[in-house]
Parts: structure tokens; sequence; C-alpha cells
């Protein structure tokens, strides 16, 4: 009885961890405390187990970045949409209700006292302590671990934390400059307020995170798609590899998610067909929404899906910059994820008598993407209770983010022909994908981006291709705000800034 008690309330307090505005309080008395874990783990090795279950619930969870009332406060696919905005690729066409306004105008990241920063940096310095108070409970850092079942706990706790400044060292910096101050670093529960540490320190802890949860996951076979396995853990450090310059690193590890064989790039049919099943073969990472999980219009379908009784729907609609649009082939099936639903179905696409396909018309300011995220029923509206899935990360971003850096590291052939595996998914004929032999030196970078762009629009990977990629981004006519406007990726007002309440409450930062 006394385990099973231990066991409820770190479950509890995991979900609801760290709402007072200390966010960072490395002692919070009304939640568990690792000394705690450590005594409950003891009584029952099922406590880190739970505590795993509060770290990927905190991911979807509404309210998680430290607001009860905010509408776009549900975790990282929240994020997501922040990350797509500020690169300009998703445009907002209204503001009935006014959701995203500030984000969209760019005026909220250069206000520290704005929310907006508070509810990123809440959100994931709250899975970095729920990560420590993991790590802490089964022995630290350095702990030597006896079980398969604490190197399992401890590869997922520690790529959990990586993720989580992973994305703070993003969108908390102008780009990677290694000896610019960035974040404070907590390894564990018990470390004072921290100052500042260097870009390159901080992505040192990502990196050394990973390297130590790809071999701690070795053999981990995970219960659902939500928790972080192997190759998870090898998406996230390729990633950070390529964030920092490190690009044939970077190539070398995701052509190992790409050639284990345990995932396929989506097809035509799939990549039109919703994006609401976490089953799909594609989909390395993301997690089974049900009614249990209680979504509704707050979430991320409740403001991207207008078949999702969703502020999309309502006045707020976010769309595909018009200029990005154009910018995609009329024989190339992602065309038809902004053409609306009916449209974007292959038996109704029309042809001239060449057979080439006819591009539909569209307004600039009803792209919606109906043809690829959308509820099943297609009722305008129609879902109120949500059970359609999230997705955090696809094998396809392996194949882009490959060719990206194999071109960067001088292996433009292994380039060249990541981006032709991916376009023969997506192109009406493997003819098509002849232009791509032509290709290279920047030309060919510049390609990998655009295709990077097209296929993950709507999935926040976007704006981590700007930054890596240093690229400036000029508004299509479709925005509300600096339309026309062409802006680099280190402008102040593409980044977040350390909201009020942590310069308040941290004495190390001024």
């Amino acid at each position: 009885m006394k385990s099973k008690l231990y066991i409820s309330i770190l479950a509890t307090g995991l979900l609801t961890l760290g709402c007072s505005k200390d966010y960072l309080e490395t002692k919070p008395t009304e939640f568990i405390s690792s000394g705690q874990i450590i005594d409950a783990s003891d009584l029952n090795p099922d406590i880190l187990e739970a505590s795993l279950r509060g770290i990927y619930a905190t991911m979807y969870q509404t309210g998680s970045g430290g607001t009860d009332l905010d509408h776009d406060d549900f975790g990282q696919k929240g994020y997501d949409i922040y990350g797509d905005m500020l690169s300009s690729d998703m445009a907002l066409t209204g503001t009935t209700y006014g959701w995203y306004s500030d984000l969209s105008d760019m005026t909220s990241t250069v206000d520290y006292t704005n929310i907006n920063n508070y509810k990123v940096w809440r959100f994931y310095y709250r899975i970095i302590l729920s990560a420590n108070l993991v790590i802490d409970g089964i022995g630290g850092n350095d702990a030597s671990l006896e079980t398969v079942a604490e190197q399992q706990t401890m590869g997922q706790a520690k790529a959990a934390r990586a993720y989580a400044y992973f994305y703070l060292a993003n969108y908390f910096s102008e780009g990677y400059e290694p000896s610019t101050p960035i974040l404070p670093i907590h390894l564990d529960t018990e470390a004072p307020n921290q100052p500042l540490s260097t870009a390159e320190e901080v992505y040192n802890v990502i990196i050394t995170d990973l390297i130590d949860a790809v071999e701690l996951l070795e053999g981990f076979s995970r219960s659902a798609k939500h928790e972080i396995n192997q190759d998870v853990a090898r998406g996230l450090l390729a990633y950070a590899y390529a964030a920092t310059g490190k690009d044939q690193e970077a190539a070398v590890v995701a052509n190992k998610v790409i050639t284990n064989g345990k995932f396929t790039l989506m097809d035509k049919a799939e990549v039109t067909g919703g994006f609401n099943d976490v089953n799909t073969n594609g989909w390395m990472w993301g997690v089974d929404i049900t009614l249990d999980n209680n979504l509704d219009l707050v979430s991320w379908w409740g403001q991207i899906d207008l078949f999702t009784y969703s502020y999309s729907w309502a006045g707020d609609p976010k769309v595909i910059d018009v200029d990005l649009y154009a910018a995609i082939d009329s024989t190339d099936i992602r065309k038809f994820q902004f053409q609306g639903y009916f449209e974007a179905l292959p038996e109704n696409r029309d042809k001239t008598e060449d057979g080439t396909f006819i591009d539909v018309p569209v307004d600039i300011n009803e792209l919606y993407p109906t043809g690829k995220f959308y509820a099943p029923e297609r009722e305008d509206g129609g879902q109120r209770s949500v059970i359609t899935d999230y997705v955090y990360m696809r094998v396809a971003e392996m194949y882009l983010l490959h060719a990206e850096t194999a071109a960067k590291s001088g292996d433009e052939p292994g380039a060249r022909a990541s981006l032709k595996t991916l376009l023969k998914e997506r192109l009406d004929s493997d003819l098509e994908t002849a232009y791509v032999d032509l290709l290279s030196g920047q030309a060919l970078l510049d390609e990998i981006y655009l295709q990077t762009r097209i296929e993950f629009w709507g999935e926040g990977k976007s704006y981590l291709a700007m930054k890596r990629n240093k690229a400036t981004i000029t508004r299509g006519a479709n925005h509300l705000s600096s339309a026309g406007a062409s802006i680099p990726y280190n402008d102040d007002r593409l980044s977040f800034k350390i909201p009020q309440s942590e310069i308040q409450n941290n004495p190390n930062i001024n």
C-alpha cells in the first residue's frame, strides 16, 4: 500500500510540477523530492516509470507553460506553432480572437514582460526539472546503473533533458554563437540558481546527454510511440550536431536512423491522409491522443484544423505563406495539402491533355492545411473532443537533415540521394527528380532548405532549419504584418527573451 501511495503522489506531482512563479526552484516543497524518489524507488521500481510518464504527459498537457487560461498553452505542439509563425512559413490571416497576434507581428518576442516568453521558458525548464528528479532518483548523472530497467529509464530521462535544452537553445538565442551566454544549466535538483552558460556549454550538455541516451537505450523496446527510444535519441542528436555545425557527425547519425529499416517515408496517400494516426510508420515519435487526455479547443488541433472545433475554423486562420505555397510544384502531392480536402484526394486531381496536373486557384488568405491536417470525419468544426494524434518527429526529417548536413560536409552525392529518395514519394514520377542531379553548392543547399520548409509545414521544424541555415526569410502577401519584409535569422524579433520572472528570481542574471 505504501509503494502505491508513493506512485500516486509522484505521478500527480510530476504532472503539475512547478505551478508557482518560482519555476526554477530546485526544491519545491509542495512536490516530491529527489530523496523521496530514491526512497520510493527502493520500495517499488515502478516509481521511476511513473515519473517518466509524467514527463511525457507534460509534453501535451494544457497549462504546462504555467498559465491557466491561455489557449495557446498546450505543450510541445503549441511551440511548434510559435516556431512556424516566427519563421513566417505560417501566416495568421485573421484575429477574431487574437491568439498568436502579438507573436505573428513579432512584438511579444522583444518584450521580456510578455507572457509568451514566460510560457516557452517555463515549459522546457519544467521538463528539465522533471528529468533531473528522475536522474537524481536513480543516483545522479554518473550513477552506476545495475539493471537494464535503470539504464533505460536513465536513457529516457537524459534524452528528455537534452530535448528541452535543445529547444531552449534555439528559441532563446539568435543563432549558434559558441561564446554567447544564453541559458542557465541545471543538471540536478540540488544546485542553487545558476548564471547563464554559453551556447557551447549548453550544447555540450545536450550532446553528452544524447550520446549517453543512445548507448543506454540500446535494445529498449518501448510500449508506445510517446516514449523516447534509441532512434528518437539519435534523431535529437543529429539535430544537435547540425545546430552546432558538426555536419559530418550529424549526417552519420541521421543515416543510422534511415538505414535501420524501422521506419518508412510517408507515401503520397499518407501525406494527404490527415496526419492524425500515431501508428503511421513514418512517425518516429508521437502520442496517441484519447478521450482520457481531455483535449478540446485548447490543443494543437483546436488551433489549426478546420475540421475540429477550432480557432482556425472560427476566425483565426493559420495558413501557409503564399510565396512558399507558390514554390511547390504543381505535380507535387504536397501542393494539395493546401488546396482543400476535396482537391487533395488523388482521384479528384484534374489533369490537362498532356497529363500534367492543373494548379487549382485558391484565395491567398484561405490556404488552409485541409489536405494535410484534418479530423477523419471532415466536418467543419466537427471534432469537439480531440482524439486525433500528435506527431513530434518523422523519419522524413532524417532524410532531409542527412541531405543538408551531407551537402555541408562535402558529400554532395549522398545529399542528392537522400533528397531524391524523399521527392520520389512526393512528385508524380521518378523522372521529375532528375533536376536534383544538376544541383551543387549553394543551389543544392537552397533546394534542401526549401524542401524542408515544404515537407514540415505546421510541424515546427522550419524554425530550426532557419537557424541552422542562417536564412533570411521574406514574408508573403498574406501576412497581416510586415508583408514583403525580409528578415534575417538573427533579427532580435525572431527569438524569445529571458522572461521577467526568471530575471527577478535569479540573482545571477542581470
